[in-house]
Parts: structure tokens; C-alpha cells; sequence
């Protein structure tokens, strides 16, 4: 069979021969013997070919083969063996191949597969799909490489022709031939030769080549051919993407790798932007653990998102031009290809952080380490946004945790986030979800300083995104309007309303869901009520009138509140009500709605309506005008209403308090009331005759007298004028005044100067004689004088006349002595409610006379308890104590029945501050005028100089409070406000209505300007108080000393430094963007000292303003003042860059204080609890800034309090005169509290430390250690409770700090430094022993407030023991360390023998050889004989169990 089928193949070659013969006769002009070579060469390849299985084809069609493309091989491989003419044979074989190929069809269907030859009888002798004729040569070992190199050296031949018809890639289908050979036999030739193509090919096929490679070469040549493509990728940037993709898929050694990921690194700058996601994805898949942290860092800093996207501005410049020309929309596809690469680079780094838990970690790492605004790129908060969108390895919370960090610290500004959202609008749309979240998460946060930065995040969401997103930020924010919270309520409705001033049109759309806000309003605080019904009555009633669509809802809704009889609802109306009036009625701007630009007749009449409907409905009770009056007001102060509008409000007004309030002056005032009737406080003596008075007495009379006919006559009490509406009804009257005349009050300049119908001010002196009826009223008479007083301040502080600034000081003058009248009335009268003064507070009862009794209660002791202690109701009112003066105070602890007899009684009005009207931060420009000195007054005390306006130091007492109370409230209440429980801060708020509705920076940059003013006061105080001092030679109680004017004075001067602190401790000036504003403030104070100006830098200003402040410590009055001296120094010194160049001088300063005798102007020395509050605050200022705490301990404990024990009774500590029998707990707390926190900051040991390392730990353990024991073996001197309290307290987590940091120290040093550590213990023993002691002594005397600390302090004391001997048995001396047990003593070491067998487990240990030691162990061991054996068994547990874990 073989030989017929060789037989018949043979006898077809010749003809073949011959007819190819024929055709390179004719093609080529060859010499005759080469042609005979060359057709003998191609007659043995087509003949081995035919006889194998082959059939080759001419016709375009391609070859076919009979038999399968193994057995082919094979054949070829035994025919070319076979012949005699072998290896010749083999050269002869590739040439008549390449002869056979010259031709380009016959090459390509060499290229292209075989295919089946399917005979008749036999459907599956081959298999269907077969590899092309070169690739079956090229499985053939002997004929591989002579193969390759025919392939190689005809590849360039169809280098240019890029794609041949068919759609065939020549050279792409000659190295497909190449890949996945089974056996490739010289690999390393292979390589060289495919590289040397590289360099010379064209883009297209260095392409095909290089991303062919891992497909080709084996293993053992990925290193070498790694390192010529990444040579190769620095040369050439245009293959960056196929040697990347080679790379990825090479085997390539760690080593390697890392030095092609550093070059790949090193050319990202210069990568275009469209292959950037490929470098990126190479790089990140190429990390592992060991490195992932440095490369993730490096790239961080390398990849410039920046540069990739067009600015904003030329983004909108190019859509703009969009429609007029093509170039605009070419760019903008490039802009938003643009966005689709940066979209790709992200995608690259979410699969990479999803899939490898180090790479999170490691871009959240680098992310953190950033510490300069400057350095923080817009990558930084995509990358948050994808690691928080990922959460892989729970990556979402340390997302969360680091942007809340890096905003709190201003290194993430709002403008990063501006840019991030204008310039990738497309890329965050993916990660909306986490941006909401994100912004959720930080408007909720406590935290006042990273909520702003929430509210950025969700106004650009609304901003840049599409409207299913703007829906998501609408209902988002309208659930935290919803939530109660405050702070979060504020933000909340704060954002809602700049959404709508700012896209009016997108959030018409939403209406309906902020609408639904109006159920919830039960939560909200009046405030916040204001802010609800401002935005969306601008919504439904503004210019545009866009959210139309909800006024129907919105009159309802008032209507239904005004009707309301429940005072609170009424209240939510009345707010309502007012706001729609001030978006109907604002002034529209020319040509919206009509050409005039006013209103149209409709809108007008709407509005009359309303207000008539608000004023009905109010007339009924009087707190509800009296809001209805302080709304108006309030919304006339702050909008700006049509002219028509404020005419008629304006007219109405005037006309009405006329009527109400005001009467013409008769020479008798005739009607009978409980108390004689007196005109009061006129100021226009010269116009006495047929001037004005106000009507109060007359009017409170005829109410006391309606009380009781109330009831029946519903029908005249509409009409009825009630001395509640006085106040608000005159600002109402004044801001209309102001608004129509611009400022000019000349219309009612008479309120200023005209009297009041009151009662003589001598009853007070008899108010024990009076009546409860008369003595309530008398209050009630006091409380509205001093009220409009208040309010007239308010409305003519800003006139410039000289004869107007007069009466303003004479209406302060008269402020503040009717309050020392009202304090001795109010002493008088216990039980007594004030009238209500503020009408917007937050409680439930609203506007009732009850409505005081959330206040009452909050100062309980100071209404309903007068009598029994009237002084302790202040700190209940205010957080510091002001109205009644401080160093009166401390100063003057006498019993209370005493006080009531002295002219000035001690019932702070502190607690009764929500009943006065609040005053306008304008009034403060009242301190811009001068101080009014005794060298100014004459004998009579009247001053001679008339022309200066000069401010007396109890009016400058009495504005410095309100403005502390102002600053308080506004610039260091913020944290509180954000606070997520809020039922405690509810009445604060009451009287800083006007206050709120300014912004905390407007109130920061007001007090600013009125910095130098205080400054000049601050000054005036400091003369004042040295001129005292070298008038008394030195001391304060000298015999020229006036007590009242000291008390004043000091009391002015310890607010001048409270105001002026509180100003700087405002958490805005580390906003990045107040630090100009810091500046201004720093250059008022430095510029006192030192003319500088702008130029000077922060630390420059800082250091002058700290020696500024620094020069007024000679003269401190009190040692409360002299507390508020140092913690400005501290705040001052704090705003510098380096507030550790001032510790050593606030060190001393503090040290100075306390080693200072305070004594009052009467002599006597300071104390009471406000002085203790003063001395411990200041000690610990002292302790936090000294350099070494330890030897600071030392020093009191061991030479201070010594010096006290061995003073008498009444004496101080000589080094230390602050320092006496009633202070020693204060001193005692502090240094065992700073001891304690001392402890903690000492390293822990480590095993790797050096013996320098370790001994100079070891000894400030030792110190340590030492002074605990000296305090704590004071208790056997000093043995009152609150000392052992603190004693218990302290010693167990001082004892807690050694056992977790001292501990470790021991066990690694017991080796090198085993006498230091005998000696440490030994002392820390005798220490453990006196807490064992105190513990019996606690419960010997069954002292609750001491037993609740022993079982916690016996467990540290247990664990102590067991730890020593765990320490010992690691150092192999378990031998040196035994147990028995202490008897229980009392604190003066006598045995308590009832309890006898209570007693566990101090502790005993020592080393071998130490002789000392065990002798007073003894009687412990042989009580371990005598003692139960239960209690034996006990410890034995306890040291097997130890023992086990150890």
C-alpha cells in the first residue's frame, strides 16, 4: 500500500517540476546552474510536501491536507532523516521553501490553515480545524529555527503594506505563527532576532510584536526580554501600552519587576492621557505587600488629574461655542474624553483597591500623611470617595475617618472640593451614593469645625449633578431638618435656603418635599421655624414665583396656626405669617412685575389682609402681639420691603403707640393706684410743661385690676393695652422710623429724653413694709422701666450728636442703678415671676404667664428659694458669673440674712437675664467712649467736663457683661449647639433672638473693631490700679482704698480679659480663611506695644501681643483676674506656630500667681469656693506649661505642703502663699491628677531599648513613684474625705499607668539595673501598702463615696502582686517573691480587728539576698498561718491560676 502510494506521488512530480520550471525560466534571468539548483531545491520541498499529505493549492484556494497535521510532521521529520543526502537535505528543504514562497499568494496560503481533504468514503480521517503549512514546519525541531528565520527575513517585505485585500495583516499572521509552539528551540536567538525587528519596524507592527512576546518566548527568557522593553519604554513613549501589556504578562522576578515599575513610574509624567489607565493598572497590579505603601505614595504624587482636565472656565467657554462653530464641539468631545480616561484611571484603582486589602490601606495611608493644604490634589478626595464606594477591607469607615480629620484640620479646603466637583462632574456622578453619605455623615458630626464642609459636598451635589441626585440632596437635607437636632437643623435648613436664592428654578421642583417639613415643626426652635417659613415662602411667593404650586398649602397652614388657641402654635403662625409678608412684600427690582417696579394692587391688598389677620388674631393676648411686634420688627431690620409696604406699616405704627402708650404731661396725675404715682427720670427738664411721659404705672395698675374681670368680658378685651407689647412696640416703631427716614429718629428723639409715670423709688427701701400685691408690682414697674430703657439704648446708641450720646450714658446710668434697686426688691420678694421679656422661647407653654416656668426652674433657688440662698443661682443662668460682681463674690462669704440687711443684698440678676430685652450688638460702640476717672469728678461727684461723653466703670461693668454673654453664646458655644442632646440648652438661646441672625464671623469681626476700645479700658484699669498701689505703698487694703469702686473696678477689669480671650479662643481663626482676620485682631494688640503694621508676620504679632498682655501682670486684683490674664497668654500664645516658645513664661507667670498672698480692699484674705475654682484652674495652667512635672510635684508636695504641716493653724506655706489648710484639697487634686496624666506620657519599655535608654526611664519612674508616695502618705496628715476621694481615684490609675507602662520597663531592665528596680519597688510598695490601708478605713467607716473606688482599687492592687511575680519568674528569680496577707489597718496603721479575716492581698517581692525587705513581711506570713483556711486556699488559687497564665 505504502510503496503504490510513494509510487504514484513520484510519478506526479516531474510534471510539476517542469511546468515551475518553465515559470522561473521566465520570471527570473538566473544563471542556468543556479536555476537548476533552485528548481531541484523547491522539486524536493513540494515533492516531500505531496508525499507527507499535502496538497498544495495554486489557485487562491488553500491547501489541503489528507491526513492529521501529527502523522504530517512525522512524515517530513522520517523523509528528510531518511535521505542520503542528510542535513544537506535540509538546507535544500528551506530553499525550495522560500523559492515556493517568493510568490505572495502562494506565501499567504501558506499562512492561512489547512483544510481537511474529505474523501467519499471517509467523513472523519482528519480533523476539522488544521494549522496552516509553516506552522506544521515549524512543530518540526530539525526545521525550526531555519523556519523562524525564513518567517523573520520576509516579514519586512510586508511591513508597509499594513492590510492586504481579504482584510489579511501579513505580518500580524507571521508572528501569530510563532505563538504557543510547543517547543521553542533556541528561545534566546528568537528574542534577539524579534527585538532587532522591533527597532526597525513601523508603530503598527512593533505593536503586534511586542504584545506577541509572553506569547512566544519561554520562561527562562522573560527577565532579559523584561529589561530591553523597559530600555525600550524609555526610549519610545508611543508603545508604552503594548510593552505594559508584555509586562503584565511576563514572568518576571521580584527584583525586576520593582526596577520596571520604578522606570514605568518615572515616565508617567510624559504617558499620553488615553493610555494613563493602562501604566496605572500595571503599576498597582504589579505591588505586593512589602512595597504596596512606598508605590502607592509615589504614584499619588506623580498622577496629575489636574493637568488631564480642561479648567472649568475653558470647558464652559468651549460649550458655549458649542453651537456656533465646529471647533467648539471637537473640544468639548475632548474635554469629556477627557473625563472618560480620568473615569478608566479610577476604575483601575477601585479594582485594585477591591481586590488587594494593602493597597487600600496604603492609599488611605498616603492620603494621611499629606500635612500641607498646598500638597492635596483632587485625586485625594476621588480616591476617599472610592474607598468609601468600595469598602473593601472596611475601607468606608477609615474613608469617613480620614476626610473628617483632614477637614478639621483645614488641609482639605472647600476650594479642592469646588475644583474636584466643576472639573469632574462626569467621573463623581459614579460615586454619588458615597458623596451623600459622606455629607450625612459630617453634617451630623459634633464636631463644628467638618459640618460646613458637608454642606459644600451636598450644595455642588445639587449644583453639578442631575436632577434624580438634586432630589436625593433635597430629601436628604429635609430628613436632617427633620431629625430635631440643632446644629444639624441649623446646616440643614441653612443650605435649603442658599439652594433657593441661588437656583430658585431647580428647587421649585422640589417643593413639595420641603414642604413636608411644616409636620415636623413641633421640634424646631423659633429660630429655625424663621429660617423654614423664610425659604419657603420664597419659594411660593418670591419674584419668580417658581414654587407657586404650595401657596395654597402655605395660607392654610397659617390660618389653621393663627386660630390656633395652644400659645405655641399661635407663635409658629405668627412667624409664618410675617415671613410670607416679607416675600410678598419685598421690593421687587424695575420692569419684573410691573414697569414700575412696585407692587401690583392685588399683591398689596393680599398682604394688608394678612397683617390685618396676624393682628386679629394676636390682639387677644398680649404675648402674641408682643411677638407679632418683635417678628415685624425683625423682619423690617433684615428685608427690604416695598415702599408701599413699610409706608402702611410705618403710619400704623406711629399712630398706634401714640394712642397705647404715651400721655401728655398734667401738673397732677390723676387716678388712684396701689402706689403714689410719680413722673420719673425726665431728661428734657427745660420742656417739662405739656411734654410727654410714658404711661406704665397707670396701665400695670388697670391690668392687675382686669385680672380678675378677664373672663367675663371677651368682647373689650380685644382692645386692651397691655405694658408687655411696651418694648417690642417702640423697636417696632424705632426700625420703621429708621428704614423711612434712613437712619434719622429726629420723629421720636422725644422717647429718648421723656419721663416715665412710675411710683417713687424709696418704697424699695420699705418693701418688707409693702404688700405681696405691691411688692410683686414694684418688681414688675422695675423689670419694664429697666426694659425700655434697654430699649431706647438700642435705638439711639448709633446717634452722633453729643447732647444724644449724653442721655444714652444717662439711660446706661439709669440701667444699672434700677438693677441694684430691682436686686434688693427682688430679696424682698420671693416667689416672684417677672413679666416675660422674650417672646420667641423655645418652651412648650409658649406665651402664657407660665411661660417663665422653665426658666424659674433652671434658677430654682434663685426665684422660688430666695431667701434661703440667693448668691447660688448665678452659675444656673450663664456658664461664668457675671452680673453680680465676681471679687464681690469670693470675697465676702458672710451669711445671707447678713447681706440682706446691706445696702446691696445678694440676689444675682445673673438668673433672671431671660426677662430683660436683649440689646443690639450696636449698643457696644457705647465703649469707644472714654472712661469716666475720679480725677474727672468734684466733690459732689458730678464731673466737670461736659463736653466728652466719658463711660463710668459700672456702665462699663454692665456692657462687658453682655458682650461676655454675647461672646459666649455666639463664638464658644458652637461645639455645644452641634451637641446631639439638646433639652438642656433649650432656654440658653432665649434673649439672642437679633444675635442669631448674625453669622458667628460678623460678631467675631464686630468685636475686632471694637478691640482697641478694650484695649484702652484694659489700659485704664491697669493705671488705675497702680496709681492704688503707690498711693497704699504697695498693698491694696490701704486706708485711701474705696471697697466699692475696687470691687468695680476689678470686676472691669477681670471682664475686659475674659472679652478679649473669649474673642481670640473663637475656633474660627483656625479656618484657613479667617488668618487675615487673626492678623488684624494680633496686629491691635502688638500695634498697642510696638508700631508695625501688615508687614510684621503672625509669629511676630503673636510674640508682641503676648508682651502686651505680659505688662499688665503687676496690677492683677484678684487672683480670678489674674487667672483670666494667664489663660489669655495661653490663647494668645497659642495662635503662633510655635506656642512652645512661651511655655517656660505662662510657666512662671502662673508660678508667680500662686506664690502670691491674694487679699480683698477690705483687707482680708481671699477665699470661698470661687477663689478654689480660680487656684485650680490656674495650677493646672501652671502644670500643663512647666517643663518637668515630676520635679514641679516634687516641689509643692515635698517643700510647699511640709511648710504648711509645720505652720499653725490660719497660716499659709511660706514658698507657696496660695497654698493654706483650705486650699490644700484644691492643690492636692491637681497633683494628683497631673502626677497621674505625668505617668502616662512616659514611654513604655521595650525590649530593643538601649541600657542608656532603659536607665533613663527607670529613673523618671523612680521619680515618679516618689512622689506618689509622699502624696499619698499625706492622707495620714490630711485624712478628710474629699482628700481620701482623690487619693482612691487617682492612686488606682496611676496604678493602672505603672502596671501597663512601668511594667514592661521592669521586665527588660531587671537584668542590667536590678538595684534600681529592687529600689523601685520597695518604695511603690510602701505606696500600695497606704492604698491597702485606705481601703480599710473605707469600709470601716461604711462611707459610701469612698467604698464605691475599693473594689476597683483592690483588683489593681491584686493584679500588681501577681504582675511583680510574673515579672520575676520571666527574669528566672520566682524564688525571691512570696505572699502572705496584710492585715487590714486603719489610716494610722492600727489593726481593725473586726474585719480581721477580710483583708486579701497586698504584696511582697523580692530578690534572693535582700535582707531589708522581709523582716516586715513576717507578721503577714505568720497571719497567713493563724487566718482562715479558706482565705489560704483563696490566695493559693489565685497564685496556681496566675501562675498558669503567666
Amino acid at each position: 500500500m505504502m510503496r503504490k502510494k510513494r509510487r504514484s506521488s513520484v510519478g506526479n512530480v516531474p510534471g510539476t517540476t517542469t511546468a515551475t520550471k518553465a515559470k522561473k525560466s521566465r520570471s527570473a534571468g538566473l544563471q542556468p546552474k543556479e536555476a537548476a539548483s533552485e528548481e531541484t531545491s523547491e522539486n524536493v520541498f513540494v515533492a516531500f510536501v505531496k508525499q507527507a499529505g499535502v496538497n498544495l493549492k495554486h489557485d487562491g484556494t488553500s491547501h489541503e491536507i489528507a491526513v492529521d497535521q501529527v502523522v504530517f510532521q512525522k512524515r517530513i521529520q522520517q523523509q528528510l532523516q531518511k535521505s542520503p543526502r542528510y542535513p544537506g537535505i535540509l538546507k535544500e528543504f528551506i530553499t525550495g521553501l522560500e523559492a515556493y514562497v517568493e510568490n505572495p499568494d502562494r506565501f499567504r496560503n501558506c499562512l492561512l490553515p489547512c483544510i481537511p481533504q474529505q474523501s467519499e468514503g471517509d467523513m472523519s480521517s482528519v480533523s476539522s480545524f488544521q494549522e496552516s503549512l509553516l506552522r506544521m514546519f515549524l512543530g518540526i525541531e530539525m526545521l525550526q529555527t531555519l523556519i523562524i528565520n525564513t518567517l523573520l527575513e520576509k516579514l519586512p517585505e510586508f511591513m508597509l503594506d499594513g492590510t492586504v485585500d481579504g482584510g489579511l495583516n501579513i505580518p500580524r499572521m507571521i508572528i501569530n505563527q510563532l505563538k504557543w509552539l510547543d517547543r521553542v528551540v533556541d528561545t534566546k536567538e528568537l528574542a534577539v532576532k524579534l527585538m532587532e525587528l522591533v527597532s526597525v519596524a513601523p508603530v503598527e507592527v512593533q505593536r503586534d510584536i511586542i504584545t506577541s512576546l509572553p506569547e512566544i518566548l519561554e520562561d527562562s527568557q522573560h527577565n532579559d526580554i523584561a529589561k530591553e522593553l523597559n530600555s525600550l519604554l524609555q526610549e519610545n513613549t508611543q508603545l508604552t501600552v503594548p510593552i505594559l501589556d508584555a509586562l503584565s504578562s511576563l514572568n518576571l522576578s521580584s527584583s525586576l519587576l520593582t526596577e520596571v515599575r520604578e522606570a514605568v513610574m518615572a515616565t508617567l509624567a510624559a504617558v499620553q492621557l488615553e493610555d494613563l489607565p493602562v501604566v496605572v493598572k500595571f503599576i498597582l497590579h504589579s505591588v505586593s505587600a512589602s512595597d504596596a505603601s512606598e508605590v502607592v505614595s509615589n504614584l499619588r504624587k506623580k498622577l496629575e488629574l489636574e493637568q488631564c482636565v480642561l479648567p472649568p472656565a475653558l470647558q464652559a467657554s468651549q460649550s458655549r461655542m458649542k453651537s456656533k462653530s465646529a471647533a467648539g464641539s471637537t473640544s468639548t468631545a475632548a474635554s469629556g474624553s477627557s473625563q472618560d480616561s480620568v473615569a478608566l484611571i479610577l476604575d483601575c484603582i477601585k479594582s485594585a483597591v477591591r481586590f488587594q486589602k494593602t493597597i487600600s490601606e496604603a492609599w488611605l495611608k498616603a492620603i494621611e500623611s499629606v500635612d500641607e493644604v498646598e500638597n492635596h490634589k483632587v485625586l485625594d478626595l476621588l480616591l476617599l470617595f472610592i474607598l468609601h464606594c468600595t469598602n473593601a477591607n472596611q475601607s468606608r469607615r477609615g474613608a469617613e475617618r480620614v476626610l473628617k480629620l483632614k477637614v478639621r484640620s483645614g488641609l482639605i479646603p472647600e476650594a479642592l472640593l469646588q475644583k474636584t466637583f466643576r472639573s469632574y462632574s462626569q467621573v463623581m456622578r459614579g460615586y454619588f451614593p458615597s458623596i451623600l453619605a459622606l455629607a450625612q455623615s459630617l453634617l451630623r458630626s459634633p464636631d463644628p469645625c467638618v459640618v460646613p464642609f458637608g454642606g459644600h459636598m451636598y450644595r455642588h451635589s445639587f449644583s453639578v449633578f442631575d436632577s434624580y441626585c438634586q432630589q436625593e440632596v433635597v430629601g436628604s437635607l429635609v430628613t436632617h431638618v427633620c431629625s430635631g437636632v440643632g446644629g444639624e437643623v441649623d446646616v440643614a435648613l441653612e443650605l435649603l435656603c442658599s439652594l433657593v436664592m441661588e437656583k430658585p428654578s431647580e428647587m421649585a421642583l422640589y417643593a413639595v418635599f420641603v414642604k413636608g417639613i411644616l409636620d415636623y415643626m413641633d421640634n424646631l426652635t423659633p429660630q429655625q421655624i424663621r429660617r423654614l417659613f423664610h425659604l419657603l415662602s420664597t419659594l411660593a411667593f418670591g419674584q419668580r414665583q417658581q414654587g407657586s404650586h404650595i401657596q395654597d398649602d402655605m395660607h392654610i397652614v397659617i390660618r389653621k396656626q393663627l386660630s390656633s388657641t395652644v400659645p405655641k402654635y399661635k407663635r409658629i403662625g405668627i412667624i409664618g405669617a410675617v415671613m410670607v409678608v416679607g416675600s410678598m412684600g419685598a421690593l421687587r427690582p424695575k420692569g419684573k412685575e410691573s414697569q414700575s417696579g412696585s407692587l401690583s394692587q392685588e399683591t398689596l391688598r393680599q398682604v394688608t389682609a394678612l397683617l390685618e389677620l396676624v393682628k386679629s388674631s394676636s390682639e387677644s393676648s398680649p404675648e402674641a402681639a408682643a411677638l407679632y411686634y418683635d417678628e415685624l420688627a425683625s423682619l423690617i431690620w433684615s428685608a427690604t420691603l416695598d415702599p408701599q409696604v413699610q409706608e402702611m406699616i410705618g403710619t400704623s405704627v406711629l399712630d398706634d403707640f401714640q394712642e397705647d402708650f404715651v400721655v401728655d404731661i398734667g401738673p397732677d396725675i390723676t387716678g388712684s393706684f396701689p402706689l403714689p404715682a410719680h413722673v420719673m427720670y425726665n431728661l428734657d427738664e427745660e420742656e417739662s410743661q405739656g411734654s410727654i411721659a410714658i404711661n406704665l404705672l397707670p396701665l400695670l395698675a388697670k391690668e392687675a385690676q382686669n385680672k380678675g374681670e378677664q373672663q367675663p368680658q371677651t368682647g373689650k378685651q380685644q382692645r386692651r393695652v397691655s405694658t408687655l407689647c411696651l418694648s417690642p412696640f417702640f423697636r417696632l416703631l424705632r426700625l420703621c422710623e429708621e428704614k423711612r427716614h434712613r437712619g434719622d429718629l429726629e420723629e421720636i428723639d422725644a422717647l429718648l429724653g421723656c419721663p416715665l409715670i412710675l411710683t417713687n423709688m424709696d418704697a424699695v427701701d420699705k418693701v418688707e413694709s409693702l404688700s405681696k400685691a405691691e411688692r410683686e408690682l414694684l418688681c414688675t414697674l422695675l423689670f419694664h422701666t429697666i426694659n425700655w430703657f434697654r430699649e431706647v439704648v438700642n435705638a439711639f446708641c448709633k446717634q452722633k450728636e453729643t447732647e444724644m450720646k449724653m442721655k444714652v450714658m444717662t439711660r446706661l446710668q439709669n440701667i444699672t442703678f434700677l438693677q441694684k434697686l430691682l436686686e434688693r426688691a427682688l430679696a424682698g420678694t420671693p416667689g416672684y415671676v417677672p413679666p416675660v421679656a422674650n417672646f420667641d422661647g423655645e418652651t412648650t407653654d409658649g406665651m402664657t404667664p407660665g411661660f417663665s416656668a422653665p426658666v424659674n426652674k433652671a434658677k430654682k433657688d434663685g426665684t422660688g428659694k430666695k431667701r434661703k440662698a440667693p448668691g447660688k443661682n448665678a452659675p444656673d443662668g450663664v456658664s461664668q458669673p457675671e452680673e453680680a460682681t465676681e471679687a464681690e463674690e469670693t470675697q465676702q462669704e458672710q451669711p445671707e440674712k447678713e447681706k440682706e440687711k446691706e445696702s446691696r443684698p445678694g440676689v444675682s440678676l445673673t438668673a433672671y437675664r431671660p426677662f430683660f430685652r436683649e440689646l443690639d450688638m450696636e449698643v457696644l460702640s457705647v465703649l469707644h467712649c472714654g472712661s469716666l476717672s475720679r480725677s474727672l469728678l468734684d466733690s459732689e461727684l458730678h464731673t466737670k467736663v461736659r463736653e466728652e461723653v466719658l463711660l463710668g466703670p459700672t456702665e462699663l461693668v454692665f456692657l462687658l457683661e453682655d458682650m461676655l454673654n454675647k461672646l459666649e453664646f455666639s463664638l464658644t458655644a458652637a461645639p455645644a449647639k452641634r451637641a446631639p442632646f439638646l433639652k438642656a440648652r433649650a432656654d440658653k438661646s432665649v434673649g439672642f433672638s437679633h444675635l442669631q441672625q448674625r453669622s458667628t464671623k460678623d460678631i467675631a469681626c464686630y468685636c475686632i473693631q471694637l478691640l482697641p476700645a478694650l484695649c484702652t479700658h484694659l489700659e485704664n484699669c491697669h493705671n488705675h490700679f497702680q496709681t492704688l498701689l503707690s498711693e497704699n505703698n504697695g498693698v491694696v487694703d490701704g486706708p485711701s482704698t474705696d471697697v466699692e469702686e475696687y470691687l468695680v473696678m476689678s470686676s472691669g477689669y477681670q471682664l475686659l480679659l475674659q472679652v478679649i480671650n473669649t474673642t481670640f479662643s473663637w475656633s474660627g481663626f483656625s479656618h484657613p480663611g479667617q488668618r487675615s482676620l487673626l492678623k488684624k485682631a494680633l496686629g491691635v494688640l502688638a500695634g498697642r506695644l510696638k508700631e508695625g503694621g501688615p508687614e510684621l508676620t503672625l509669629e511676630q504679632l503673636v510674640k508682641h501681643s503676648f508682651e502686651y498682655v505680659l505688662n499688665f501682670r503687676s496690677t492683677m486684683p484678684s487672683l480670678s483676674t489674674a487667672l483670666c490674664l494667664s489663660q489669655l497668654l495661653s490663647t494668645v500664645s497659642e495662635k503662633g506656630g510655635n506656642a512652645g516658645a512661651y511655655r517656660e513664661q505662662t510657666a512662671s507667670l502662673a508660678r508667680r500667681f500662686l506664690s502670691q498672698s491674694w487679699v480683698t480692699a477690705s483687707g482680708e484674705r481671699e477665699r470661698g469656693s470661687k477663689f478654689n475654682e480660680a487656684l485650680h484652674t490656674l495650677l493646672s495652667i501652671y502644670m500643663e506649661h512647666v517643663n518637668d512635672v515630676l520635679k514641679a510635684v516634687e516641689e509643692i508636695a515635698g517643700d510647699g505642703i511640709t511648710e504648711l504641716i509645720n505652720a499653725s493653724k490660719d497660716e499659709s506655706s511660706a514658698s507657696w502663699p496660695t497654698l493654706n489648710r483650705q486650699t490644700f484639697l484644691v492643690f492636692y487634686k491637681v497633683l494628683m491628677a497631673e502626677l497621674e496624666k505625668a505617668a502616662r506620657r512616659i514611654p513604655a519599655g521595650k525590649m530593643n531599648d538601649s541600657s542608656e535608654a532603659q536607665s533613663e526611664k527607670l529613673l523618671t519612674w523612680n521619680l515618679a513613684v516618689r512622689d506618689f508616695h509622699i502624696l499619698v502618705n499625706l492622707v495620714k496628715v490630711f485624712d478628710s474625705r474629699p482628700v481620701l476621694n482623690v487619693s482612691l481615684k487617682y492612686g488606682r490609675l496611676f496604678l493602672e499607668s505603672f502596671l501597663k507602662l512601668g511594667m514592661p520597663l521592669l521586665d527588660y531592665s531587671f537584668k542590667r539595673h536590678k538595684e534600681d528596680v529592687q529600689s523601685l519597688l520597695k518604695t511603690f510598695q510602701l505606696s500600695t501598702r497606704q492604698l491597702h490601708h485606705m481601703c480599710g478605713h473605707s469600709k470601716m467607716h461604711q462611707d459610701t463615696s469612698l467604698t464605691n473606688h475599693v473594689p476597683a482599687v483592690k483588683k489593681s492592687l491584686e493584679l500588681f502582686v501577681y504582675r511583680v511575680k510574673a515579672m520575676l519568674t520571666l527574669n528566672n528569680c520566682q524564688e525571691a517573691f512570696w505572699m502572705g496577707n496584710l492585715k487590714n489597718r486603719n489610716l494610722k496603721g492600727e489593726e481593725i480587728l473586726s474585719q480581721r479575716s477580710q483583708g486579701s492581698d497586698d504584696d511582697d517581692e523580692e530578690e534572693e539576698g535582700n535582707q531589708d525587705l522581709p523582716r516586715p513581711q513576717e507578721p503577714s506570713d505568720h497571719e497567713a498561718q493563724e487566718s482562715d483556711a479558706e482565705e489560704i486556699t483563696e490566695i493559693n488559687g489565685k497564685e496556681d491560676c496566675t501562675d498558669d497564665s503567666d
